[in-house]
């Protein structure tokens, strides 16, 4: 597969909460660098759901960071985060990796300390490892419906498979 490098993510979980401290901890990590929408909420939920701000908290109590950088916009990202405070780009252009530097630097941290959490081997997959940080990627929640979603996931079939193969994942 051509774009077997940048679209195969390092881990697959089935959903953002199955995610401990002692696994980020585990590769040497200490920051988490998340996509919202469908990672971590529906594009429907203005606001972080509880599950999520728990996780979140339990992070930082256990001292992992998180940050959102996000391709959605910027009113939908500062609303999603006023209740968290955690440092946060919208408008992000993956699979670009500025904002993943800039949510970095803001953070106080270098790349070698950084997972990137998404849902998309297109922008999220694929800026992670374009930027030189693990990808691990979620199921979408609820995905979107349209053609061009649906396109896109099409596209992204060969590459989860190849990863269920490489790290003995059933179905």
């Amino acid at each position: 597969m051509i774009f077997e490098k940048w679209l195969v993510p390092d881990r697959m979980f089935g959903h953002y909460y199955e995610i401990t401290p002692d696994m980020v901890r585990s590769m040497g990590r200490s920051v988490l660098l998340c996509d919202i929408d469908n990672t971590l909420a529906t594009y429907d939920d203005p606001l972080p759901p509880a599950k999520l701000t728990e996780w979140i908290e339990k992070m930082r109590r256990s001292g992992i960071s998180v940050a959102f950088v996000s391709n959605n916009n910027k009113e939908r990202v500062e609303l999603f985060n006023e209740p968290l405070g955690c440092v946060a780009f919208a408008e992000a252009g993956k699979p670009g990796t500025k904002f993943l530097a800039a949510a970095c630097a803001q953070l106080g941290v270098t790349k070698e300390q950084a997972i990137l959490l998404g849902d998309q081997l297109l922008t999220d997959c694929a800026a992670g490892k374009r930027f030189g940080i693990p990808a691990w990627i979620v199921p979408p929640i609820r995905d979107k419906k349209t053609l061009f979603f649906r396109f896109k996931r099409l596209l992204e079939r060969p590459y989860l498979r190849r990863c269920r193969q490489i790290h003995d994942i059933k179905e």
